[in-house]
């Protein structure tokens, strides 16, 4: 499956309270968001695949992925596009193995050390971050700037995307470092509109990316 990471959204509920998690995503979509990922860790599984569900519907036509956090019941039963694992969340073999080939499967890296542990021939792309401090994510490893994301993106073999207290002017030196893209999540779903937020995340993307 094709997919563009120049701006992945990681949803939040909470965040996304005032518009609502399915008006959020389409207007982050219309704004320039390219890739979706469902993160919830407080809702049930069956709260999660209604959800994923319904941004199935709203995604349709839209060519911009949804996969799931984590949740791997969630993912096979909603019809999602793929799984985002952690380094302690699902193994990704297991995800893997679960579901198929055709799927999306991301992983979250913070150090060189994962990064060659990482099985890459079952990945699609990896997650690099944070790059910053983010109350997004209390638990998060130490934070890499710009110079660790250089680093880890310079390893990689797989398309990744940089994560972590990005902001829109934060863009030229993500794709300088070598990320595909920008991931977010207060930065589109906090905003008071999330189609202006997502928009100046696209216009602030280098020509040529």
């Amino acid at each position: 499956m094709r997919f563009d990471l120049s701006l992945y959204l990681v949803t939040d509920a909470n965040l996304c309270a005032d518009f609502g998690l399915e008006r959020t995503v389409v207007e982050a979509v219309k704004g320039g968001v390219s890739f979706v990922q469902l993160r919830d860790k407080h809702a049930s599984d069956a709260d999660m695949i209604a959800q994923a569900k319904r941004l199935k519907a709203v995604l349709a036509g839209s060519g911009v992925p949804l996969v799931i956090n984590d949740r791997l019941e969630v993912a096979l039963q909603s019809g999602a596009d793929g799984l985002h694992v952690g380094q302690s969340d699902t193994a990704v073999q297991e995800a893997r193995a679960a579901l198929g080939p055709d799927a999306l499967v991301g992983l979250s890296i913070n150090t060189l050390e994962q990064l060659h542990a990482a099985p890459v021939s079952l990945l699609d792309y990896v997650g690099l971050g944070p790059v910053f401090a983010t109350p997004s994510k209390r638990d998060h490893a130490a934070p890499l700037g710009f110079e660790g994301l250089a680093q880890l993106a310079a390893a990689s073999s797989l398309p990744s995307v940089a994560i972590g207290g990005l902001k829109a002017e934060h863009a030229e030196q993500v794709f300088q470092a070598g990320a595909h893209g920008l991931a977010v999540i207060s930065a589109i779903c906090g905003q008071a509109s999330p189609f202006d937020a997502a928009r100046a995340f696209a216009r602030a993307k280098p020509q040529g990316e």
